[in-house]
């Protein structure tokens, strides 16, 4: 049975990114300090970017 919190996950791919070894030290650091994983951290930097940011791709008028 899933739980409450696990049926309200969308649907999700994985994927694999290099990034300098200073940044995933930072990473882990603030998983730690969170009591997350450091998965937990990256998806919610890229959420909060994307919010943020917008689409990366926009058409030209």
């Amino acid at each position: 049975m899933l739980s409450e919190k696990n049926s309200r996950r969308k649907p999700s791919v994985r994927t694999t990114v290099s990034i300098p070894r200073d940044n995933y030290s930072e990473l882990e650091v603030m998983a730690e300090q969170q009591k997350v994983s450091v998965a937990w951290v990256v998806r919610r930097a890229v959420d909060e970017y994307l919010q943020r940011r917008g689409p990366l791709l926009q058409q030209q008028k």
